[in-house]
């Protein structure tokens, strides 16, 4: 069996999501990847037997401007629409990256990630 993957990475967003009051005052900078798998159509010029990345994008968009207190919130939120969106997917990823988080030191991102899978 072929598996065909679809992905964006990099999405950058400034929100405001955080646990904190200031967090969802001020916002920051995150990066999303989302990453789906699924077997391929035959139709490979058929955008409609595929998984399109524009609505992967828009989903991402979406869920980032509904601010919550924690990543693992959103993150579920996006998985969530990306297997209402696309019932037929195998596996699906869905990462936020918090980068520079508000906190002592020098760190360059938090991470949250959460993974689907039918198989």
């Amino acid at each position: 069996m072929y598996t065909q993957t679809v992905a964006l990475r990099d999405v950058s967003c400034h929100a405001y999501h955080g646990f904190y009051p200031e967090e969802q005052l001020i916002g920051g900078i995150f990066m999303v990847d989302v990453e789906v798998t699924f077997t391929p159509s035959n139709d490979t010029e058929n955008l409609a037997k595929t998984v399109n990345y524009e609505v992967l994008n828009h989903i991402v968009l979406q869920e980032m401007k509904q601010t919550q207190k924690l990543l693992e919130t959103v993150v579920k939120n996006m998985l969530a629409a990306v297997k209402e969106s696309y019932p037929f997917i195998l596996t699906a990823k869905v990462g936020i990256r918090k980068m520079n988080p508000p906190m002592p030191g020098q760190i360059g991102h938090s991470f949250v990630e959460l993974s689907y899978s039918a198989l």
